[in-house]
């Protein structure tokens, strides 16, 4: 977008124009990704006494007592790097290899329970220093992996402490066998685990490929989890009103303009820029972003772009950066096969933090 303090009909605006998702094109060095392991912005504060159980679902407040229980078995010699203790902390240091039993917890339930929340505030109370704990998302793990290689990414997880994995999910046969065996590699270092995902266990990669043909890799995952069931609607839901509904393009426009460190951008421009950037770069790709501006939001071509913007919106909705737009609203951004399909908790996901992002964006425009 061109750098102007005025466009016709706009009033005052920011003394630069908005900037535009589609002209950056980030490159992130490996250590950067390794640094930045960490829970994201919207959950720095988070801690198990923030966390509000819903009263009708006892779940969530079983998840606390356990997760605490689990955090507090962390310390000790593991934490500071010299020796491992029994799962949850209890009994002796044993030995390096192929620890007896689950070695981590894996909260499962539908979007919007507080799930995050929970992880975030595992991570937090865990006894150990932040270099020796490590927090990213499913896909980050993998573009770590991708990043470093296989053997380095080892060795760099290997030292830690406690490792969790958010929005846990298996979309295909090779991310199977990958972390499969490197998770088993990080629970024979005597590494913690813990996960989100609205898929059990045993259930992963259901309905997205031949999870049959996988099914040994598949169980060795379960096995490394005792699994938490968190029960509850969606949160970002609960007593709220509606989404707004879109805004017309010379609203977005004009709040573009008059937002200081607002991007605006064509949305089907945006859906053709995200192919070009790998997914391990969308959280680079909203740095300083304060707010996002869409124009003309429609229902997304295909599956696999579908996928990007589900990444996408997963690092906006980290960062709590609201999205203002024009089109079409998000709950239609998604064909009916695409939410009947093998990825519909993930684009359930993706609507319901658009949705929360667009409410958010609702007092940018003074409405």
């Amino acid at each position: 977008m061109s750098s102007s303090s005025t466009a016709p009909g706009f009033g005052p605006l920011t003394d630069a124009g908005p900037l535009s998702l589609c002209a950056r094109e980030p490159h992130v060095p490996a250590d950067r990704l390794v640094a930045e392991m960490v829970p994201p912005p919207r959950f720095d504060s988070v801690r198990f006494a923030t966390y509000l159980p819903d009263p009708n679902q006892p779940s969530q407040t079983e998840a606390v007592r356990v997760l605490e229980g689990f955090a507090a078995g962390l310390g000790g010699p593991r934490a500071s790097g010299t020796g491992r203790r029994g799962f949850f902390g209890f009994g002796k240091a044993r030995a390096p290899k192929t620890p007896a039993g689950p070695r981590g917890v894996y909260l499962d339930g539908g979007y919007g329970v507080g799930k995050t929340h929970l992880l975030a505030s595992l991570w937090h109370a865990a006894p150990a220093e932040p270099s020796r704990k490590a927090f990213g998302t499913f896909v980050e793990l993998t573009n770590l992996v991708g990043a470093l290689g296989f053997q380095q990414t080892v060795r760099t997880l290997s030292g830690h402490s406690l490792l969790c994995i958010d929005e846990f999910e298996l979309d295909d046969p090779g991310d199977t066998v990958l972390v499969s065996t490197l998770l088993g590699k990080l629970v024979e270092a005597g590494v913690a685990l813990a996960a989100t995902s609205n898929t059990l266990p045993g259930k992963l990669g259901e309905g997205r490929f031949a999870a049959a043909d996988f099914l040994r890799e598949i169980q060795g995952l379960s096995a490394h989890f005792r699994t938490l069931r968190i029960d509850g609607e969606d949160y970002r839901h609960r007593g709220l009103p509606e989404a707004p509904a879109p805004f017309s393009d010379e609203e977005v426009m004009k709040t573009a303009f008059a937002t200081e460190g607002a991007s605006l951008d064509d949305f089907p421009s945006l859906l053709e820029h995200l192919a070009k950037v790998h997914p391990s770069r969308y959280g680079a790709l909203t740095d300083g972003v304060r707010a996002v501006c869409l124009t003309g939001v429609r229902p997304v071509p295909d599956q696999s772009t579908a996928l990007r913007l589900v990444v996408l919106a997963d690092r906006l909705y980290d960062r709590e950066v609201p999205v203002l737009a024009s089109g079409l609203p998000f709950d239609r951004l998604f064909s009916e096969e695409m939410l009947n399909g093998g990825y519909r908790k993930k684009y359930f996901r993706a609507i319901s933090r658009l949705t929360a992002l667009a409410r958010d964006a609702k007092g940018l425009t003074g409405a």
